[in-house]
């Protein structure tokens, strides 16, 4: 039934080759697709989902800290950044208010210390008797103490 060519090759079961070669590659071709898509199925983007359980050995070795768990907190972790920049501004305002208000409680304090010199220095210089050594010494003033008591006179109404 085969027939034999100048080569030597059976036509017939070349072309009986060729079909189960066909078959074969498209078995192989469908076993790929099957091997993708369950490839494809196992392999996301995604982490896998951990055990709600947190424990100690989570913690210290970052398992918590998921690219999903990051991802779903990020505005919280934003937020906290802010508060902290804030936290640091205010507080460094309230210390440079601080060392103002310390220099300017010195400066009041000199200021009182300065009045309360002047208005001892002041008083001592306005008492009767340092008062009337200057009028002995300056001669020509006509001011001299009363050697009369004063008199008190009644008006009536």
């Amino acid at each position: 039934m085969t027939t034999t060519d100048d080569i030597g090759q059976e036509p017939q079961k070349t072309t009986q080759d060729d079909v189960i070669l066909k078959e074969e590659t498209s078995e192989m071709k469908e076993q790929a697709k099957k091997a993708l898509r369950i490839i494809k199925e196992k392999a996301s983007e995604e982490d896998p989902k951990l055990t709600p359980a947190v424990t100690l050995r989570t913690i210290l070795g970052g398992d918590f800290l998921t690219a999903d768990m990051v991802r779903r907190q990020i505005w919280l972790f934003v937020l906290m950044v802010v508060f902290c920049i804030a936290y640091v501004a205010v507080r460094y305002q309230c210390q440079q208010d601080l060392l103002t208000i310390d220099k300017l409680e010195n400066e009041l304090l000199d200021a009182k210390y300065k009045a309360l010199t002047s208005s001892s220095i002041l008083t001592e210089k306005c008492r009767e008797s340092h008062v009337l050594d200057a009028l002995k010494q300056n001669k020509d003033s006509l001011l001299h103490i009363a050697d009369q008591p004063p008199y008190i006179i009644n008006v009536p109404e």
